[in-house]
C-alpha cells in the first residue's frame, strides 16, 4: 500500500483514486478504486512490475553430485536426481536379491537333510564334541558350513518331515522371486516404472491442494515499463560530468543559454521521446537502462539530475556515453586506445525482462576513447596522439551481436602511441579527405596538416581528456 501511495504521489499511477486494506478473517484483500476509463488489467500489470505485489526470488542451485558441488539448472537437476534414484533402487533390489539367494541356499541344504532325517539325528547324537557337529554334518550330507550351521540350529521339535517339507516348499517361490529381481536389475525401463509407482504412492498419501495458480497464457513483460509516463518529444542534454536534463520543445524555445556547473560543459545532445529508453554507458563496461520519463522535465537554467547518483552506479563509476534506444535499431561503434573498433548492433542491448543494468556492455581489453552511433553507413575519422589522422568508411566494420567483442584493428599505431579521439568526418575540419582515406584496414593514416587541424580537433581532444 505504501509503494502504491508513492506511485500515485509521483504521478506514475494516476489511474488510482484510492486504495484500502479490507483484510479480515476470510483472508488478505486490497481494494483499489480506479478512475473512469481505466483498464484494470493494464493497471494490475503495472502494479505487479512496480510494487511488491509480485516478487522474484533468486535460487542458487548449488548441489552435491558424487561428492562435488555443481551449479545446475532445472533440467540437469532432474537428470541427476533420476540417475541417483535409479541407482538407489538398484542397490535396494540387489540387497533384497542377496538376502533371497542366501535363504535359497539354506533351503537347498535343508532339502538334502530331508532325504535321511534319521541319519542327521544319528550324526548329531554320536558326535562327542559340539565343535565337531557342523563338520560331521558337512561330511555326512555334502553340504557347506553355512547350510550345516542352519541344520544344526534347528530345534529338536522341528526335526520332523512336516516342518522340513514346509520349509523346502518355499524353494520354488524363492527361485521365481530371484529370477524376477534379476530381470528387474537388468531392465532400466522396469526400474523407472518402480520409481513412477512409488512417486504416485507418495502423491496419494501426502498430496495437498495446490495453493497457487499456473497461468499458461501469460504475456511476456515488456522491457522496462511501457506505461510509465506520458509520451511527448523532448530534447536531452548530458554534460561532461554526467548531469542529465530533458527539456520540452516549448520550454526550449523560451529558454536562454544552458546552465552547467563550473568547470562542466555540454557533451551529448539529442532529440527523443519521453517514454524512450535511455542507455547510459559507463567506464566500467556497464550500461544502465531507464525511461526518460523517470526524470522530471527541466529548464535551461537548471543543472539537471546527476546520473551516477540517480542510477545508483558503483562507487567511482562515471558516464562514458549516453543515447536513447530508438527501437534498438542501428549500430554503435566503440573506439579503443589500442586502435581497435567494435561495431555492435543496438539490439544486443534489448532485453525481454525489466533490466536496469547490463554488464559486459563493451570490451574491457583497452580503454574506451569514443562511441559513435550510426543508422546508415558513413565516414568516420580517427586521430592519434602523434598527430596522425585516418578516414575510413564504417561499412568496413562488420556489425556484431556480441556486446563485449574486442573488435578489429582500424588504426596501426607506433610504439607508445594511442588513439586520442574519433568523430564522424562531417563533424571534423578535415578538408583534404583523400589524404587520410584508406581502402583497407588497419592503416596508419597520415600526419594531420595545419589546414585540416582546427578547433574541432582540439575540442575533440579536450573532450577525450
Amino acid at each position: 500500500i505504501d509503494r502504491v501511495a508513492e506511485l500515485v504521489k509521483s504521478g506514475k499511477a494516476r489511474e488510482i483514486n484510492d486504495m484500502r486494506d479490507e483484510t479480515d478473517l476470510s483472508g488478505l484483500k486490497l481494494a483499489i478504486e480506479l478512475k473512469r476509463g481505466t483498464d484494470p488489467d493494464k493497471l494490475m500489470a503495472k502494479l505487479f512490475k512496480l510494487t511488491p505485489l509480485c516478487d522474484s526470488f533468486a535460487c542458487n542451485f548449488n548441489i552435491l553430485v558424487a561428492g562435488s558441488p555443481r551449479v545446475m539448472g532445472i533440467r540437469e537437476i532432474l537428470e541427476e536426481w533420476t540417475a541417483w534414484r535409479i541407482e538407489s533402487v538398484k542397490r535396494r533390489v540387489f540387497c533384497e536379491l542377496t538376502r533371497k539367494k542366501e535363504r535359497l541356499h539354506l533351503l537347498h541344504g535343508l532339502g538334502k537333510i530331508l532325504l535321511d532325517i534319521d541319519k542327521a539325528i544319528e550324526i548329531i547324537r554320536n558326535t562327542d564334541e559340539e565343535a565337531e557337529v557342523v563338520p560331521n554334518l558337512m561330511i555326512g550330507f555334502g553340504i557347506d558350513e553355512t547350510q550345516a550351521e542352519f541344520v544344526a540350529e534347528i530345534k529338536l521339535r522341528n526335526i520332523n518331515r512336516e516342518y522340513i517339507l514346509k520349509k523346502t516348499a518355499e524353494t520354488d517361490e524363492l527361485e521365481k522371486e530371484i529370477a524376477d529381481l534379476e530381470e528387474l536389475l537388468g531392465s532400466r525401463r522396469r526400474i523407472k516404472s518402480v520409481i513412477t509407482e512409488e512417486l504416485r504412492e507418495v502423491i496419494k498419501r501426502y498430496a495437498e491442494p495446490r495453493k497457487t495458480e499456473i497461468i499458461y497464457d501469460a504475456e511476456e513483460p515488456d522491457d522496462i515499463d511501457d506505461e510509465q509516463g506520458e509520451d511527448y518529444p523532448v530534447r536531452v542534454f548530458v554534460s561532461r560530468e554526467g548531469y542529465f536534463k530533458k527539456i520540452t520543445p516549448q520550454s526550449l524555445r523560451m529558454s536562454g543559454e544552458q546552465k552547467y556547473k563550473e568547470g562542466d560543459g555540454p557533451r551529448w545532445e539529442f532529440d527523443a521521446q519521453n517514454r524512450s529508453v535511455l542507455l547510459v554507458f559507463t567506464d566500467r563496461q556497464q550500461v544502465y537502462k531507464t525511461r526518460i520519463s523517470a526524470f522530471e522535465d527541466g529548464k535551461a537554467s537548471l543543472l539537471g539530475t546527476y546520473l551516477p547518483v540517480f542510477l545508483e552506479m558503483d562507487e567511482g563509476e562515471s558516464v562514458a556515453y549516453v543515447t536513447e534506444s530508438g527501437g534498438y535499431k542501428g549500430d554503435l561503434i566503440f573506439f579503443f586506445e589500442n586502435g581497435k573498433a567494435a561495431r555492435v548492433q543496438k539490439e544486443a542491448y534489448a532485453t525481454k525482462t525489466k533490466r536496469k543494468k547490463l554488464t559486459g556492455a563493451y570490451s574491457d581489453k583497452s580503454p574506451l576513447v569514443a562511441v559513435l552511433e550510426i543508422k546508415e553507413d558513413t565516414q568516420a575519422a580517427l586521430f592519434s596522439t602523434d598527430g596522425r589522422a585516418l578516414v575510413f568508411k564504417t561499412s568496413q566494420l562488420a556489425p556484431k551481436t556480441t556486446r563485449n567483442t574486442q573488435g578489429v584493428s582500424v588504426m596501426s599505431l607506433r610504439k607508445r602511441q594511442s588513439v586520442a579521439s574519433a568523430a564522424f568526418l562531417a563533424d571534423t575540419s578535415i578538408k583534404n579527405t583523400a589524404r587520410y582515406s584508406v581502402r583497407s584496414l588497419p592503416a596508419a593514416g597520415a600526419l594531420l596538416k595545419e589546414e585540416d587541424s582546427e578547433e574541432k580537433q582540439l575540442s575533440l581532444l579536450e573532450e577525450t581528456e
